[in-house]
Order: structure tokens, then sequence, then C-alpha cells
């Protein structure tokens, strides 16, 4: 089968003989950039379509075609296309061989469109996790937290915002379960304003920080407000863009009365400092978060509150009574006397009477 990659096509499969879609017309191309062969479309993304390919150049390996299509007209939509494509390439680049981001292959120019060539990482998101195999558990949480804030204190480090964290960009690798992050088409230098000239916001709204979606600003701690975000819907199931359409962001205040089941206060303590509209008040770095994390005590999986039970004491064995222990008794001659003779021997005599 040939791809056909006009964004706009809705059945772009074609047999092999045909040149031009049968669907659309545009013309079917063999390979992009002499390289990459084109299988099938995977999703939508913010920028355009996100496709299934095969390097012919690396053992026909799987890698993933990122397509950057320009929604509006105009020099200035134009250029913004190609500085935030510039931009996304230059920083996958710079994050460099790190085991959970998907590796850069190549970006490139074709027929008007741009392109982007990553690794394929086989697995599942963590939103199809959630909808497979029901709520977090506060121990998977935890895990989440660990695999991923190191990968957050990275990028940080080198001033790559990731702006669009939420369960369905982080996958779990099929192979040996290590989590990935992924999409970092929106990602952006924290030091540069995140607003297109439209006022639209770069990122998804309910996963978004009140600052990236009302001032423009992202910061590291916008990301690891986005993380305690995905934390609560995994944890939940309730969709935060639902709750941010019903409530704006005062629902983050209450954020803990969603929970299903009880959680530790240390792990509250630590999702209640991400999800902090007010920034003085949230976590600053995923360091800081990691520290809090690795220092305190770590807890059991949560159980409902009815299957809580109170913990069995345990006592000095101290050597009770021996009459207790073995309550070995003579009996007195007396007692073997019918009960009368008793009765009789133990009456008050008459002479008191």
């Amino acid at each position: 089968m040939r791809c056909c990659l006009n964004p706009d096509c809705e059945k772009p499969l074609n047999p092999d003989t045909h040149k031009h879609c049968q669907q659309c017309g545009s013309r079917l191309i063999d390979l992009l950039s002499d390289r990459f062969k084109v299988l099938k479309p995977l999703d939508r993304g913010g920028f355009g379509k996100i496709y299934l390919a095969e390097d012919t150049h690396n053992h026909h390996q799987h890698c993933v075609i990122k397509q950057l299509a320009y929604q509006s007209q105009g020099t200035w939509a134009i250029q913004r296309a190609e500085e935030l494509f510039t931009q996304e390439a230059q920083q996958l680049h710079q994050l460099g061989q790190h085991p959970q981001i998907p590796s850069l292959y190549a970006y490139f120019t074709e027929s008007a469109n741009l392109y982007l060539a990553q690794e394929f990482i086989e697995g599942h998101t963590l939103l199809k996790e959630l909808q497979q195999k029901g709520l977090f558990s506060e121990t998977q949480i935890r895990e989440l937290l660990l695999n991923i804030l190191p990968v957050l204190r990275d990028i940080h480090v080198q001033g790559v915002i990731h702006r669009d964290l939420k369960p369905e960009n982080i996958m779990r690798k099929q192979e040996d379960g290590t989590l990935v992050l992924i999409d970092f088409g929106v990602s952006r230098r924290f030091t540069e304003s995140v607003l297109t000239k439209t006022g639209t916001t770069l990122g998804s709204q309910g996963y978004a920080a009140l600052e990236q979606m009302q001032a423009g600003k992202s910061i590291p701690a916008s990301d690891l407000f986005s993380l305690g975000v995905s934390c609560f819907q995994l944890m939940t199931n309730k969709v935060p863009y639902t709750l941010f359409l019903q409530y704006g962001y005062s629902w983050i205040s209450q954020w803990d009365q969603h929970l299903k089941t009880p959680i530790s206060d240390h792990l509250r303590t630590v999702l209640g400092k991400l999800l902090q509209n007010d920034l003085r008040l949230r976590y600053g770095s995923a360091a800081s978060v990691l520290a809090d994390l690795q220092t305190r005590p770590r807890c059991l999986d949560t159980v409902q509150q009815s299957q809580l039970q109170i913990p069995s004491l345990s006592y000095p064995l101290l050597p009770p009574p021996w009459s207790v222990v073995n309550p070995t008794i003579n009996p007195h001659p007396l007692a073997l006397k019918p009960f009368c003779l008793l009765n009789s021997l133990y009456s008050t005599p008459s002479s008191l009477r």
C-alpha cells in the first residue's frame, strides 16, 4: 500500500500501482527524503499528522514521521511554523541519546511540508493503560514520578520545557516497561514567549499551568504542574479538561476530594505541592520533588478504608500463675463424700443459731 501525505485526505491508503491518491488526487511519493517509506497514518497531532514509516537506510526499521502542516496562510504563519519546527528539531538533537526520549533520525522539508523522523516506540500510552487496566495505585504513581522526574530534570537543565505533558504523551515500552516521554512537538525554550500571534497558547487545556495559559510563561515548574495533573487523572479517571471547563483552575484546590481510594499523607503532600496554581507554593524543580520522594519512607499500596485493619500487638511472654497454666488440684478427701455430708459439715452449728 502507498500512503497519501495530504494532511486533509480522509482515506490516504492506496494500492501500490497507483501514482495518485484515489481519494484526493494528490501525487503519491515513494520515499520521503529518498529514505523513508510511509506505511500508514498513526495519529493527528497539534501541527499535522503522524505516520508510521520504514527507514530504508537503517534495515527498514520502523520509525515515526511527524508532518508539520501549515494551519493558515500568510508569511507570518509560514515563518512561525518553520521556527517551531526548527526549534523542535534542534531541541531533540540537543537532548541526545537519552534512553527515555525517542531518538531523532532526521528532519527535512519536502513538497512545502516539514517532516521530522523519530524512533518508533513499541508500547502503549499511560492513557491507554488507564482505560484498559483501571485506576493507578499509589505504588504505580510513585513509580511514575520516580521514572519521569529524572527525565524532566535532565531536559530542564538543558533549557528545554516539554509543555504538553499528559498521560497520552507518556509511553510504556512493550519490551521492558520503561516509561518514555514523547511528543516534544510544542516544546519551547522557557526564556521565550509561548503565545502565537492570534493569542492561542501551546499546550493542552486542563494540563497546562495557570502561568502557561494566561501569561504565556513557561518554566520548569509548569511541567511539574502538568505531571501532577497527569497523576491526578491516573488515580481518579477524571478528565482535567472537563474540570477546567466547569471550574477553571479552582478545582485544583480540592483535587483530593476526587480520589477513589485513600493515599498516604506523604504522597498527598507531594501531589499537593505539584498541584499549586501559585508558583511560590509549587515545586520549582524536578530535583526537589525527587528529594522529597526519596528521603521520606515509602508506603505500601493504599487500600479501601473498610479494609484497613488494626495491626496486632506483641506483648512480652511472661509466665502466668501456675494455676492458670496447669490447674492441677488435689481434691480434699471430704470432696469424695456425698454432697449431703459436705452440706452438714459446712452448715452452721445449732449452738450458734
